[in-house]
């Protein structure tokens, strides 16, 4: 015991000499007081003596003892008695699972992210405990999550241009829309936008017609060079009604803003035109309300936050079509398989929200059934 004693005061000693004579740390003083209980044992011959004169019991002598002969000077330190409560935790996979997800799709909130995970993976998590996860790794804003995604991709050889960086940087602030427009069932009534996603080098100004099933949230989306009425009208043509006429409803009215590429009650107009000889009713937004079409520039929001923002990171598009290959398969998602909260969606996704209540047509309007089950989109 003696010798043990010794060969630890020696190599304590050792260190304090090596700090250049710093100031004692609370370690250090505990350390010391604990070898000086054991040295004054060792130095009476009685330990009963040694714990009356320092004012400590035996079964604390006897600790320290043990200490020393199992671990050494670290048996010294002052061991926290607070159990981690590792068991409020989530299980290791799932914390994966989440950060493999937030790499995926960074822009999601906690609440989707939630949604996302019982419905494709079957894990059950509350949007708190998504959150405490990315608080644990810094992650847990928008933004953190997509600076988390830049390292990623450059630590894994990808290179980003200053342009598809930009393009994250100048992401708009979120907008919400006020009031709610009235619509009973699929078809009833169409917002349409036109949305400027940005310029890229070689391919010139790049416009976005968008437009949304103001009932069930289906949405479609074109890309285009222009803002003109015959990109307005070729998106209702090319997208829109084919999907609508596939299911059997028919298109009754379109809700878009006061641009000039929509017109009114204009019949040389080409956008006008087009609604005319398709039996569609247009209505416009209210002057300075863009609100009014709230939903249409939500999508618009979505599409920006979800995969212009990721896609510019990941991918130099060179062409016009190279963007619309991965816009349609991004819609494609959207309307299959990414859950929405909308009031008539409640958590499903647009394509079962419309399927399940394409019979609220036959309340209003005259429709074919037996289409309406079909998978085509």
């Amino acid at each position: 015991m003696t010798l043990l004693v010794g060969v630890v005061w020696g190599c304590l000693r050792l260190q304090t000499n090596q700090t250049e004579e710093k100031v004692m740390t609370q370690q250090q003083y505990i350390i010391d007081r604990k070898l000086n209980i054991l040295e004054l044992g060792e130095k009476l011959g009685n330990i009963s003596e040694a714990c009356r004169k320092l004012g400590v019991s035996r079964q604390h002598f006897y600790d320290i003892k043990s200490a020393v002969q199992e671990n050494g000077i670290e048996g010294l330190l002052e061991q926290s008695r607070r159990a981690p409560r590792t068991g409020n935790r989530v299980n290791l996979d799932v914390e994966t699972k989440i950060l493999d997800f937030a790499l995926q799709w960074p822009t999601y909130g906690q609440v989707r992210v939630s949604n996302e995970l019982l419905k494709h993976h079957a894990i059950s998590i509350s949007p708190g405990g998504v959150r405490s996860v990315w608080m644990r790794h810094q992650m847990q804003t928008k933004g953190l999550r997509l600076k988390r995604l830049e390292r990623w991709s450059a630590e894994h050889g990808k290179v980003l241009t200053e342009s598809q960086v930009q393009a994250l940087e100048n992401a708009k602030e979120e907008k919400e829309a006020h009031g709610e427009i009235e619509t009973h069932h699929p078809g009833f009534l169409l917002g349409q936008d036109t949305y400027y996603v940005g310029y890229i080098k070689g391919v010139g100004k790049i416009y976005q017609q968008t437009a949304i099933d103001t009932y069930s949230n289906i949405g479609f989306a074109k890309v285009y060079l222009d803002k003109t009425p015959l990109s307005a009208a070729d998106l209702l043509n090319d997208k829109v009604l084919p999907f609508l006429d596939h299911h059997g409803v028919p298109l009754l009215r379109v809700l878009t803003d006061r641009g000039t590429e929509y017109g009114h009650k204009n019949l040389e107009h080409p956008y006008q035109l087009f609604l005319h000889l398709n039996d569609i009713e247009h209505t416009r937004t209210q002057v300075r309300h863009p609100q009014t079409n709230g939903c249409t520039e939500r999508l618009n929001q979505i599409i920006q936050e979800e995969f212009y923002q990721t896609a510019f990171r990941k991918k130099v598009f060179t062409t016009l079509e190279q963007i619309q290959v991965d816009l349609d398969e991004y819609m494609q998602f959207y309307n299959w398989m990414r859950t929405n909260q909308g009031k008539n969606c409640k958590g499903r996704t647009p394509r079962d929200t419309f399927i399940m209540d394409v019979e609220l047509c036959s309340r209003f309007i005259p429709y074919n059934p037996e289409v309406k089950t079909s998978d085509d989109l």
